[in-house]
């Protein structure tokens, strides 16, 4: 039997892409799992989706993690559902590319509160939960986070601070029974900076959000002792 069975979990981001199938494996694997994503709509239609096959091992909740309160409403909503938290997956992101000069100050704002802050205020409030019996942290980056490249300033300065943050907090929390991992994948072949919700065709040789939750879990499925604290994914045959 799975080690992930009768645990709990929260996932941001989840009602598409890497983070719907990171919250169907875990689910798959015999996890409660509560969804989140900005969409309120969105998420009704997931967990109705989900349901199906998972009954009411699913939660949801509309949750904009650049915003606080949002976030506090989240993780009270998971301590209601589940009465404890094993596991956080810290997937919700938004890409950004423009150059420096070109780049409104809103879209920076955006992306660094998306992807950086919202990671921090995820973190803050699953710690007090998490201490009680142990838990696990995984925080979905981004191979921008190692390697910039013109017009990714603000996508880049997001990731690259969250290894930073996934590294610090690590050994702050490591003898709380709490481990710290961070992913982070190259291409993936999902709607994401595109929009439209959709899988494009012609980027068959891209990474897909199966492979991103296949890591999650081997993480999650690994023995308490041992701690990949990084995980670089990429494509085995990038386009030339």
């Amino acid at each position: 039997m799975s080690n992930i069975a009768g645990k709990t979990a929260v996932v941001t981001g989840s009602t598409r892409g890497i983070g719907l199938a990171i919250a169907g494996a875990l689910l798959g694997r015999g996890a409660r799992v509560l969804i989140c994503a900005r969409n309120s709509e969105e998420v009704d239609r997931t967990v109705a989706f989900l349901r199906e096959q998972y009954g009411e091992r699913v939660h949801g909740n509309q949750c904009d993690v650049r915003r606080y309160e949002d976030v506090r409403e989240l993780f009270g909503k998971a301590k209601d559902a589940f009465g404890k938290l094993d596991i956080l997956i810290n997937n919700a992101g938004i890409g950004s590319r423009s150059n420096v000069e070109d780049m409104a100050v809103e879209e920076w704002s955006s992306t660094i509160d998306t992807n950086l802050s919202g990671v921090f205020y995820c973190c803050h409030e699953a710690l007090p939960l998490m201490k009680q019996t142990g838990g696990y942290i995984i925080n979905i980056g981004s191979l921008a986070g190692k390697y910039a490249h013109p017009g990714s300033a603000a996508y880049s300065a997001s990731k690259f601070g969250l290894i930073g943050f996934s590294e610090a907090l690590m050994q702050e929390v490591r003898f709380d029974h709490i481990r710290v991992s961070y992913v982070m994948p190259g291409s993936v072949n999902t709607a994401f900076g595109r929009g439209g919700g959709k899988q494009d065709p012609a980027n068959t040789w891209k990474l897909l959000p199966e492979d991103v939750a296949s890591v999650v879990i081997g993480l999650l499925e690994m023995d308490p002792r041992a701690l990949p604290s990084r995980v670089e994914l990429r494509p085995s045959e990038p386009k030339k």
